[in-house]
């Protein structure tokens, strides 16, 4: 709910970030299942951090402890589309 808020609070264009610090399925993958894909373009968020390799799960971003010296954290950019 709180991630469609932040879609829905969006200017038609506009970015969110939708951001964890956990590497779990649910809390992640999951959570982007429930938003309708009608309202946002998923952008590439590997391309936005080009100095992090290895990083790149499709058009998300999943960092790890032994990898990449953080916290699991798990990143998807989602452009809001016009109505």
């Amino acid at each position: 709910q709180l991630l469609q808020a932040a879609i829905d609070s969006a200017l038609p264009g506009g970015v969110v970030a939708y951001v964890t610090c956990s590497p779990h399925l649910a809390e992640t993958h999951g959570v982007l299942a429930t938003i309708d894909p009608r309202a946002v373009d998923v952008l590439h968020a590997p391309d936005f951090l080009p100095e992090v390799p290895g990083a790149a799960v499709g058009d998300f971003v999943q960092l790890w402890p032994h990898r990449h010296g953080t916290d699991a954290m798990f990143l998807a950019l989602l452009r809001r589309r016009s109505r």
